[in-house]
Formats: C-alpha cells, structure tokens, sequence
C-alpha cells in the first residue's frame, strides 16, 4: 500500500512537472516572437535578461527553504553554463530568423541528435524500429524547410547551432546531476549567474548598450514589461527542464516536447499569420508520423522490459 502511494505521488509530481513545462515552454515561444516583432529588443540581452530573472527566482526560492543550495566546484559546470549560453542564445536567434513552423520543425531534430551522442559517446544502444523513427522526423524537417518561403541562410545556420548545443545541453543536465548527486535546483542555481556573467562579457561587443536597439535605450513601458514577463516564464521553462531530465531523461523530455509541437505550428499561423504550403505540411505530417512511431515503440519497449524483470525469480 505504501509502495503503491509513493508510486502516485512520483507519477503525480513528474505530471505537473510535464504540465509546467507545457504551458510555460508554448508561452515563451510567443512572447519572445512578439518580443522580436513588435518591439525589435535584442537578442543576447534579452537571454540575458532570462537567465538573471532565474537567478533571482532560484535565489528567492532557497530563501524560502524551497530547497537548499549544494556546493559546488565551477570548473566541473563550467561547460554546462557555456552550453546552457548557447542552447538559449541559438534558439532565441533561430526564432528571430525563421518562421514559427521552420523553429519549431528544427528543433524535432534535437531528438535524432541526443541519439547520435548517446550512441556514440555513452555506448547507449536503441533498437532498429527507433532508429528507423529518425528518418521520417529527418525527412519531414528538410521538407518543411526546403519549401518554406522564409526559408535563410542565416535562420538555418542558427537553428542547427541550436540543436547541436540543445542536444550536448540536455544530455549534459542529466549525467551532471548524477555525477554531482545534486536536484535540479541546486544545479541550475549555480549554473544561472555563471551563464549570466559569460553573457554580461560577450553583449557589449554585438550588441549596442545605448541608443536605439541598445539595453539602456529608450525602450517603452509594455516592451518592458513583456520583456520582465518573458524573464519570469523562462524561470520556469528552465527549472522545469532541470526538472524533467533530471527525474526522467533527455529522450523522454525531448519526445513529450514533441506534443507542443503542434499547439505551437498553429499558434504561428494564426498569431503571426506564418505562410504554409502543401509541401510544408506534408512535411509537417512526416515528422509528426515519425515522432508518433518513436513514442509507440519506446512505450512497448518499456512494458517488454518491465514484464522481463517481472518474470524474473
């Protein structure tokens, strides 16, 4: 009976951990379009921006006893909070630079990538009918971009910097948190300000501090306020990332992210009135095809597993 409510109350919280990260994730990628559209902030700073909003949110959240903070040595988090810096700073830009539907379409290809990494350098094994899920995600994702009418140069440079950095990221949380037996809180709360001071370094030199465009420039009080308001969901985007990878893994947070992929796609034609062709949704259709496939065959594997250890004497 004890076994049966520790189990409902894990299954309960990694729910409303998922539910968080739904809502916020979807949110912050329409605040920060509106951001870029409307109101023109800059990129880095805005990222900035992010990143010391979840500073002060962990910091205010320790102060609460929330949780309590863990030592720890930066050289060992040193290329997470570098990695971190280009997970959001290259997402943010593939999001100025393409449309909504491209964005999002890309980042379907973070999940192939964490494959290729964990096969490659953690031995990790997956079997033919996952890896042959890739191909459809792959195909659907060149498709969408060969045909979108904004398609660039630029915007698709961005967005593989960001997947090939979101991919390193994701699987980096997990193995860090197991290597420093540390929660998600305690590690992304010295990771944040340590991300925050490399971005501080490199903003002056690409982007303006005053004027017209600048930080300090003559910024209105709605674009500030959205721009506040994009900081305090980003807090919890980030946290719940730790989160999720943390009591999960990068593969299984990447594949329930695949279920804002849609809410997303229409979000972007209808806010922001993006163009789709028939390609582009067919396109759209193949990778949803392939994500479908690769969430059907990782839940059978699993229950072949469980049912495995059951048998055993």
């Amino acid at each position: 009976m004890a076994d049966k409510l520790f189990s409902f109350s894990v299954n309960r919280r990694i729910v409303a951990g998922l539910l968080v990260n739904l809502l916020s994730s979807i949110c912050i990628v329409f605040i920060n379009k509106w951001i870029y559209v409307h109101y023109g902030f800059p990129n880095m700073t805005l990222t900035l921006v992010h990143f010391v909003v979840t500073w002060l949110g962990l910091y205010i959240c320790q102060k609460m006893d929330v949780f309590s903070p863990k030592s720890l040595p930066v050289r060992r988090i040193v290329w997470l909070a570098l990695s971190f810096c280009g997970f959001v700073a290259f997402t943010n830009l593939s999001l100025q630079n393409n449309s909504i539907g491209t964005y999002q379409l890309a980042k379907a290809m973070t999940t192939p990538v964490i494959i290729l990494i964990q096969t490659t350098y953690y031995k990790k094994t997956f079997s033919t009918k996952i890896k042959l899920t890739l191909v459809p995600i792959t195909l659907g994702v060149i498709l969408n971009s060969y045909y979108d009418v904004r398609f660039n140069l630029q915007g698709t440079v961005f967005a593989s910097l960001g997947v090939l950095v979101t991919s390193l990221y994701q699987v980096w949380v997990g193995a860090k948190q197991h290597e420093l037996q540390v929660n998600s809180m305690q590690l992304l709360y010295y990771q944040a300000p340590l991300s925050s001071g490399f971005l501080l370094c490199i903003v002056p030199v690409f982007e303006p501090l005053t004027g017209d465009g600048g930080i300090f420039g003559p910024w209105s009080l709605p674009a500030l306020m959205t721009v506040l308001f994009s900081g305090l969901v980003a807090f919890l985007v980030n946290l719940s990332i730790y989160w999720i990878i943390g009591n999960t893994s990068a593969v299984t947070y990447n594949m329930f992210g695949h279920f804002k992929f849609c809410i997303t796609l229409i979000g972007g034609y209808l806010l922001f009135h993006d163009p789709l062709s028939l390609n582009q949704a067919l396109g759209i259709l193949c990778t949803l095809a392939g994500i479908l496939s690769y969430t059907h065959f990782k839940l059978v594997e699993q229950e072949e597993g469980k049912s495995r250890l059951a048998q055993r004497p």
